[in-house]
């Protein structure tokens, strides 16, 4: 089985890679696309990740723009460089090797002699691109788990969600062309918190990155206890959990359809639940089981810290 990653690098995106691979599976490549910050930031987050953390499977370049508008970060919520700290930072690496994420996407699906499953964390733009200039190949994706959309509310707006509203169109694109698409939206992520009482214990294992690892995970809750919260929704890695844990997150099919008009509507995910008023094209996760979530997510970090 073969399995992909397209992130846009932030830190509950690495969190959400070191689930993966701590649940033991390998991990092909990896292509980066605008969100938490620009692209160029995106890619030094992810060079200084893979020297931090050891990765060996290879990085690719990928969007820097959505496919229609401007340019939309969370930098407002995230700084510049889309990961907030109480103190360690990402070490300084070398910059990435030059390498285009749609070739070798496309060659990585060529080779497909088994399922491709592939784990979006940010705006669907690098996927969108394959679905244009080779459905062919977009077709051999066998499931398509993405943390975006939000059911009911969303948190960059009102309406949308902010991997929705950074780049609509590649949603809509991506529904277009039939992808296998599972939506893990916010109103399931905000069932899995991160607390202030889950970092002194990765802190104590006291192995190489413990220290690097509590000190970005804390400046990741205080995103929401700055705002009043107990703690801080783990978005990214509940989508890992979803896609590597199958007893854990259950899903419904469901029309999504992606909003691309309106100053207060753009990028607002509309799912239609009943079969008789739309044809299904989707499924979204209607529920999670928390405690199993949590401890699979916190249970990755510790792993990794204790290294």
């Amino acid at each position: 089985m073969g399995i992909w990653i397209d992130t846009d690098m932030g830190f509950d995106d690495i969190a959400a890679v070191l689930v993966v691979l701590h649940a033991n599976e390998t991990i092909d490549g990896i292509s980066l696309v605008f969100g938490n910050t620009p692209l160029e930031q995106v890619k030094r987050n992810a060079a200084s990740a893979a020297m931090a953390f050891g990765w060996s499977f290879p990085i690719h370049e990928g969007r820097a723009l959505p496919v229609l508008g401007r340019l939309e970060t969370a930098e407002r919520i995230l700084g510049q460089t889309g990961m907030p700290t109480v103190g360690l930072t990402l070490p300084a690496a070398p910059p990435l090797a030059t390498s285009d994420a749609f070739a070798e996407l496309c060659r990585w699906l060529e080779e497909a002699e088994e399922p491709r499953r592939v784990l979006a964390l940010g705006p669907l733009t690098n996927l969108a691109a394959l679905c244009l200039a080779r459905p062919d190949l977009a077709a051999k994706i066998t499931d398509l788990t993405w943390m975006g959309g939000g059911v009911t509310t969303g948190n960059h707006t009102a309406s949308a969600e902010f991997n929705a509203f950074a780049d609509p169109e590649a949603l809509a694109i991506v529904l277009a062309h039939e992808l296998p698409l599972r939506m893990v939206d916010l109103d399931l992520c905000r069932k899995v918190f991160a607390y202030p009482d889950d970092i002194a214990p990765i802190r104590a294992t006291g192995g190489v990155n413990a220290t690097l690892i509590a000190d970005l995970l804390s400046g990741y809750v205080s995103i929401g206890t700055s705002r009043g919260r107990p703690g801080m929704a783990i978005y990214d890695p509940t989508a890992a959990v979803a896609f590597v844990n199958a007893g854990a997150v259950s899903f419904r099919k469901a029309r999504i359809d992606a909003e691309l008009a309106g100053s207060l509507t753009r990028g607002r995910t509309v799912v239609e639940t009943r079969e008789s008023h739309a044809a299904f094209n989707a499924e979204y996760a209607t529920d999670v089981h928390a405690e199993t979530a949590r401890a699979q997510i916190l249970g990755a970090l510790m792993k990794e810290a204790a290294k």
